[in-house]
């Protein structure tokens, strides 16, 4: 199939990457020059395993394509993906500009039958905007041109897109015509040869299914820090406690570990948008509005034990930092807990050494850019040289096992706080830390 996918970031890249890995002809499309000459050079902007490799791969087998010609793009295409960034307006809602802005382009250019398919991230009624504003450009060209409009969420996990395109655990499409249905079946078969995980359903409520996957999960992370921090003030131990209630299979262990507070693209801004929707529509949605406030309060817990054990004067003191992406096998800090751990300490006086094994780019050159107080380094241990204590902020796999004794003789005191209760506390208090964790 000949496809268009705009928007060359996170999911528009990983998506027509792995149509192209398929044998469909897949042009990217993008307004940014730069990003695009870099592309074709074989520069991938973002870090996921496994992604450059396909990237290039398909690029020099010509199924994969990079322009900025939106015009030539949709003319070639059947299918055009809509796959731009939808940021977080001042007031939670989605910013639909850049949607609306790709469908004007399509409804100005398409010369066929199109398939259009919402991918990215919009809040319920999307489709019905996207369908308007292609209608008015082709009313406006005096064309009686007819198109579908879809709606296709992405569940994509950032460090695992592209096992989870490749195998998807589902398939949701919201369509209203089994036209449109047939030809999203047909694109997607190749990817459920062994099972077909495709769930067909109404367009309003797959653009709901999105939202309420992230806020599930985020009510998920929310819960169990509620949970770690009741456990702290009554004496339990939050470990264990994960242990006992995920060992039920209603409850499960995914999503249910203690830490310093979810970040990223999605649940911060998808929560909020959920939100957002719901106040509009006159519901006030209580434990939405909880989940956020709890996760807001959690990206603090860190900083504070820092503070409560050296002082609220941090000046003169220097800590070690262990991740700065919002999660392993990422570079992404978007909402990351270390943007507010770094601030909040350096407020306060501190200096910070941080090691990230890929996101160190994105801390010195966007989310940490202002904050003179920090430093960066090359490796986990460069990071340790005479600091007062080390902070683990992103559970990346070469923090997994460490070696302690290092640690320990590189680090000024031999302290050490835990943002995601990766050791037992027994075993670092044997190894003669002063150990810190989440609800313990």
């Amino acid at each position: 199939m000949e496809i268009s996918v705009i928007g060359t970031g996170y999911v528009g890249l990983v998506s027509g990457t792995c149509f192209a890995q398929m044998g469909n002809t897949i042009t990217c499309v993008d307004i940014d020059e730069t990003k695009i000459e870099r592309l074709k050079q074989g520069i991938v902007p973002i870090y996921e395993p496994g992604l450059e490799e396909m990237v290039l791969s398909n690029y020099s087998k010509k199924t994969l394509d990079f322009t900025t010609d939106v015009q030539k793009a949709i003319e070639n295409s059947k299918i055009v993906f809509i796959a731009v960034g939808t940021p977080m307006g001042n007031d939670g809602s989605a910013d639909l500009q850049y949607v609306l802005a790709v469908a004007e382009s399509i409804g100005r250019y398409m010369n066929s039958y199109m398939t259009v398919v919402d991918k990215s991230t919009v809040p319920v009624g999307t489709a019905e905007k996207v369908r308007a504003a292609i209608q008015a450009e082709l009313d406006a060209r005096n064309s009686d041109l007819v198109f579908d409009v879809v709606s296709n969420p992405e569940f994509l996990k950032e460090g695992a897109a592209i096992d989870d395109f490749m195998k998807p655990d589902r398939v949701v499409i919201g369509a209203d015509n089994e036209k449109a249905m047939g030809v999203m079946h047909d694109l997607y078969a190749p990817f459920m040869k062994s099972h077909d995980r495709f769930i067909g359903m109404d367009i309003k409520s797959a653009e709901m299914t999105k939202y309420a996957a992230n806020a599930m999960l985020a009510t998920k992370i929310s819960f169990m820090n509620e949970i770690s921090n009741i456990c702290e003030r009554v004496g339990a131990d939050v470990n264990r406690v994960r242990h006992g209630i995920g060992s039920d299979s209603r409850i499960g262990y995914g999503f249910i570990y203690p830490g310093c507070g979810y970040g990223g693209s999605c649940f911060p801004k998808d929560v909020q948008a959920l939100v957002k929707t719901s106040n509009d529509f006159g519901y006030t949605p209580r434990i939405l509005d909880a989940v956020e406030q709890v996760n807001y309060e959690q990206k603090k817990v860190v900083s504070s034990k820092v503070v409560k054990r050296f002082g609220e004067d941090l000046s003169g003191k220097v800590f070690a930092v262990w991740g700065l992406a919002f999660k392993p096998e990422t570079d992404d800090m978007r909402e990351a807990s270390s943007i507010t751990i770094i601030n909040e300490l350096t407020l306060r006086g501190a200096k910070i050494v941080a090691y990230d094994p890929k996101a160190r780019h994105e801390a010195e050159n966007f989310y940490l850019k202002e904050n003179k107080n920090v430093a960066y380094v090359e490796s986990k241990y460069a990071a340790l040289k005479d600091a007062d204590a080390l902070i683990l902020i992103t559970e990346w796999q070469e923090f997994r096992s460490p070696d302690f004794n290092e640690i320990a003789k590189l680090l000024k005191t031999p302290i050490f706080f835990d943002g995601r209760n990766q050791f037992k506390k027994e075993r670092m208090q044997e190894l003669g830390f002063e150990y810190y964790q989440i609800g313990v």
